[in-house]
């Protein structure tokens, strides 16, 4: 798999995945540089860092690839990070346990990561009252990379947990918002760390 991705008037940069690497060209204005990144090397789980998305090293941090977030398009980057996950995964033995959901049929489909099941029973979450200043820094970064129409409903119910981080009512709102995000779920995980753990330790029991 593919992704070129263009920068005015910085150059391009290209990534393939094939076999047990990716192999990267960076074109600029004077020079191109070709380099091959192991994917047994990379760690699975991408860090959001301004306008780019970096895979870090296993053994060191640092980021071993950059790619320019949302180039060319959405649907394109996403697919690519997908498929750069699930084989970072293969290569290292591991089962990517979002294999069934990253696939485009799947319903609920999301870019980085399985989110939480919420199902419609009797179970409950666990509750601990949030850190309104990290819930703060998590609305900051979605209203940066995502549109913020697309997620408004997710916005509100967390301006109202800033406020009132230890009214469980609406925790547990947040947590229905947030299941009816649909495809959006996975990049709202990617660009609000803090939730992704709240949403983790509220395991249906």
């Amino acid at each position: 798999m593919k992704l070129v991705q263009k920068q005015f008037p910085k150059g391009s940069r290209e990534f393939e995945i094939i076999d047990d690497a990716v192999y990267v060209r960076i074109k600029g204005l004077l020079k191109e540089e070709k380099l091959t990144v192991a994917l047994s090397m990379l760690d699975p789980e991408p860090v959001v860092n301004g306008s780019e998305l970096e895979f870090h090293g296993l053994t060191r941090r640092g980021p071993l690839l950059s790619l320019l977030l949302n180039k060319p398009s959405t649907d394109e980057f996403n697919a690519f990070v997908v498929a750069l996950r699930q084989n970072i995964f293969g290569n290292q033995g591991v089962e990517d346990e979002t294999a069934e959901s990253a696939r485009p049929e799947a319903p609920g489909w999301n870019v980085y990561d399985e989110p939480p099941e919420f199902g419609e029973t009797s179970k409950k979450t666990s509750f601990e009252p949030l850190n309104p200043e990290r819930v703060a820094e998590d609305i900051a970064m979605l209203k940066t990379y995502l549109n913020e129409n697309d997620i408004r409903p997710l916005l509100d119910s967390l301006e109202l947990l800033i406020a009132e981080p230890a009214n469980e009512a609406a925790f547990h709102k947040m947590l229905e918002v947030y299941k009816d995000l649909g495809f959006n779920q996975g990049a709202v995980l990617t660009y609000a760390p803090y939730l992704k753990v709240v949403l983790s330790r509220s395991i249906w029991s």
